[in-house]
């Protein structure tokens, strides 16, 4: 079994992951600022070497939407380097981030492009939008008198928990380089998804297709943040909502 290390260890997609990682008998250390045993700064740096000692593989999966990945991408390679022990970073990227312009996925691609110029092994796998990224946008329009969601823009989403369990098989001490992408089971139009949840939620308001300008909407209406031919996932979109109305997570 391995020594791993896992950033955003506390989040979305860190817990299930670490709940499988412990399952499979890895040491696993979750770095977070807080932490009692393994306090690490990313965006500073600060911790890092102490965590990394001894470590074999490190998944990156923390993620700050605000930006300054890139940032913490390099304090966590250079980190890595002088361990002289880790042989394979896994890192957790987005399909599109190459094609679409927006700027969250521009700073994830510049991540991908250090770690493949880091001089360290690496794996780097693609998915499609998590389930819970899909509730939360098309929630917070269904707040309104209606559900504006930008129209003739597709989405592919993925349940977490099957990314945690891809993410478990690929944190070995083997690198395998840009492995294949991670794909839910069902594209459909934002419009098609928001009148699912509110089936699903009971909400009675009416769907608005709301065109939207500028390039990264054009990136989106092309598909560029699709997998057709991955769509992998099994857990769809009404499960997902379905059991988190059962569990009220």
């Amino acid at each position: 079994m391995s020594t791993i290390l896992v950033t955003g260890g506390t989040g979305t997609l860190g817990v299930p992951l670490v709940e499988r990682l412990r399952a499979l008998g890895h040491e696993v250390r979750v770095l977070s600022r807080r932490s009692p045993t393994h306090p690490v700064d990313l965006r500073e740096g600060t911790g890092l070497d102490a965590a990394m000692a001894g470590a074999e593989v490190v998944v990156h999966c923390a993620s700050a939407p605000r930006g300054g990945d890139d940032v913490a991408a390099g304090h966590l390679i250079r980190a890595a380097r002088r361990s002289g022990t880790v042989t394979n970073v896994v890192y957790v990227s987005i399909v599109g981030v190459d094609v679409v312009p927006l700027g969250y996925y521009r700073t994830k691609l510049a991540v991908e492009r250090l770690l493949e110029g880091s001089g360290l092994g690496f794996t780097i796998l693609r998915t499609t939008q998590f389930h819970d990224l899909l509730a939360r946008v098309v929630g917070a329009a269904a707040k309104l008198p209606v559900v504006p969601l930008p129209s003739g823009v597709r989405v592919q989403p993925i349940a977490v928990e099957e990314v945690a369990d891809r993410l478990a098989e690929l944190a070995v001490p083997t690198p395998a380089g840009r492995v294949p992408d991670l794909g839910g089971p069902e594209v459909r139009t934002l419009a098609q998804w928001g009148r699912v949840y509110l089936a699903a939620t009971g909400g009675r308001r009416r769907v608005v297709p709301l065109p939207l300008a500028g390039k990264a909407y054009a990136g989106f209406r092309r598909g560029g943040n699709l997998a057709p031919g991955r769509a992998v996932g099994r857990i769809t979109f009404e499960e997902f909502l379905a059991r988190r109305d059962r569990t009220g997570a």
